[in-house]
């Protein structure tokens, strides 16, 4: 018999059913990924299963004896006293001794005598999992279990799941934890539950083929139906019984395509670029700061740090929670100012920052004001846009517009702030943990509009996926203030540090690839260069960004020109002449950036 079976259950909130003669069954010792969009109603699931939530419609059915625990996505409120004691409370009477706790404690890495509410995000879900697993229960049920936890204990998680001998089933977004845990993928689409006996890569592609064909067999239907539709208004000539059999099965068609639910659409992200940027962005040297006094005996956040990041440079930062990354950035933008050392920025940079605590939206403002300012229309490019056509991008109706921000979840916070973050033009983009709470669609499409944009990308996350797709290079945190570079994303930086602990480096630098001309300008020694300019160099830096407006003028004038059809019924000759010098500005351009970038390191 299976530990615990979902039959035909149904639950509506006022909308479209979150589920509809939904089955599931989940047998013993299987790890059971649950995925779907945000709203879906996959947590609701988590909570019929608990008995917090009783549905509509259904009934579940438990095996005799059967203790379920649950993990739920946010911390609940009035949890008091240590975090041995929350972890205690999780027990059932008789079950289980101190010592059990405790050493779930160590395990989980707690200080058993901290307070609860002195505990860091990731300390408490932690002590919540404590809780959950103190009881020993047959089924685990876990709500975004990764969510606040770091590179470390998401590692961590994943080996104490994996030695876990009951049933889990868990939501979650972060897809290297679905590869390596789940044993059966089910997903939630629609209201309807779909089993699928595969790893979380072989899903993706076998859902791919599933959405196309239905996709056919929905034309087909629609085919179908226009023409059952037009015989029906051209009259029935005889009342025959094919007749009526054929009227019948039209009605049959137009219930179908009547209760035919679509899918909810992708939001459409556009990243919009600022103007181009010098080729250096930012250069860091022997940065040190700490929050105590320069003179003070307490640890540095950041010690000697050095970095120069260029443009089109994606920059992902890795490291335990508390270690510095905001802060790393926060020093990287200006927002800081150093204790010792410089931190050099290059001209012309549009900054626009996603902050990790949302702090950005004010939770009394709606969601159209908190986007627009109060403003009905939102600039996009050149294109101005109602402020609820761009919000239904990121897939808020104009009924969630007029709600205030405080009433939406995570993942609809993190939407909306992307949606207030794209309508600033931008070169540089600061992402201070983008990923927490964003579904795995809206998550893959943000991956695919960063890599392909060119200006440069700045992220702290702890999506190891997020972090292999889009990151060129990775500043990870290696203790006492260090952040050390890494050319790629994280599996890079594994694969690197494998290599080293393997075999000793025999020379500065050894295992470590520079990318490319940018990395070789990294690396070059100062004796290559003079140390000062002359004075022919200073006026040429000078005179370059003046230079650098009227090229990208005169391409403006060219592009107007290239634009109007009359101008092409005029002199071929001018036509050949305004058409090759469209090819030639923009290179011209770029060379009297890199040339000013160069004078200006050195200046």
């Amino acid at each position: 018999m299976a530990l615990i079976s979902c039959q035909n259950l149904h639950i509506a909130f006022g909308g479209p059913s979150l589920l509809e003669d939904a089955n599931l069954q989940i047998e013993r010792g299987e790890r059971v990924g649950l995925v779907g969009r945000n709203g879906e109603g996959k947590s609701t699931l988590l909570n019929i299963i608990m008995g917090t939530v009783v549905p509509d419609g259904g009934e579940i059915i438990r095996d005799s004896g059967t203790r379920v625990s649950l993990v739920e996505q946010r911390v609940p409120e009035g949890l008091e006293g240590s975090a041995l004691d929350v972890i205690t409370s999780g027990s059932l009477q008789g079950m289980t001794e101190n010592h059990h706790a405790e050493r779930l404690c160590s395990l989980l890495h707690l200080d058993p005598d901290q307070p609860f509410s002195d505990l860091s995000g990731g300390q408490q879900r932690r002590a919540l999992l404590g809780k959950a697993l103190v009881c020993d229960p047959n089924l685990l049920l876990l709500d975004e279990p990764t969510n606040h936890l770091d590179l470390d204990h998401i590692d961590q998680l994943e080996t104490i799941l994996l030695r876990f001998h009951g049933s889990v089933l868990f939501i979650t977004h972060d897809r290297t934890f679905l590869q390596r845990l789940a044993t059966r993928i089910v997903e939630l689409d629609r209201g309807r539950l779909t089993s699928w006996e595969c790893d979380y890569s072989t899903f993706l592609s076998r859902k791919d083929d599933l959405l196309a064909n239905e996709e056919k067999e929905w034309a087909l239907l629609d085919q179908k139906l226009a023409k059952e539709e037009t015989w029906i208004r051209q009259g029935i000539k005889a009342r025959r019984t094919r007749n009526e059999g054929r009227v019948r099965a039209l009605d049959l068609l137009r219930r179908e395509r009547a209760d035919r639910r679509e899918r909810v659409g992708q939001v459409r992200l556009d990243v919009q670029e600022g103007e181009r940027s010098t080729a250096k962005i930012v250069e860091a040297k022997q940065v040190t700061f700490g929050y105590g006094a320069p003179d003070s005996s307490e640890p540095r956040v950041l010690q000697g740090f050095n970095s120069t990041i260029y443009r089109g440079d994606k920059v992902g930062i890795i490291g335990p929670n508390g270690c510095g990354k905001t802060t790393l950035l926060n020093l990287l933008m200006g927002e800081l100012k150093p204790q010792e050392g410089t931190v050099k920025h290059g001209a012309r940079l549009e900054v626009a920052y996603f902050d990790q605590h949302r702090e950005q939206l004010d939770p009394t403002l709606t969601v159209a004001e908190a986007v627009a300012d109060g403003n009905e229309y939102v600039s996009i490019g050149d294109e101005r846009k109602h402020i609820y056509g761009y919000l239904q991008d990121f897939l808020f109706s104009s009924e969630t517009a007029r709600q205030p921000v405080g009433s939406l979840s995570g993942g609809e916070r993190s939407r909306l702030l992307l949606a207030k973050l794209f309508t600033q033009p931008a070169n540089v983009l600061v992402l201070d943990e983008p990923t927490n709470d964003l579904d795995t669609e809206t998550l893959e499409l943000l991956e695919a509009r960063l890599v392909a944009y060119k200006g440069t990308v700045l992220v702290v996350s702890h999506d190891r996926t997020f972090l292999d797709n889009l990151c060129t290079s990775t500043l990870v945190f290696e203790g006492r203030g260090t952040f050390k570079e890494y050319v790629g994303g994280y599996s890079d930086w594994q694969r690197t540090v494998a290599a080293r602990d393997l075999e000793q480096p025999t020379s500065p630098g050894a295992g470590f690839k520079p990318r490319g001309s940018k990395a070789k300008r990294r690396l070059k020694s100062d004796d290559d260069k003079p140390k000062r300019l002359s004075y022919k160099e200073r006026q040429e830096w000078t005179s370059l960004p003046g230079q650098i407006e009227e090229l990208e003028q005169e391409l403006h004038e060219v592009h107007k020109r290239l634009a109007d059809p009359a101008f092409f019924q005029g002199d071929p000759g001018e036509i050949r002449t305004v058409s090759q010098r469209a090819k030639e500005i923009p290179e011209e351009i770029e060379t009297a950036f890199d040339r000013w970038g160069e004078l200006d390191e050195r200046a």
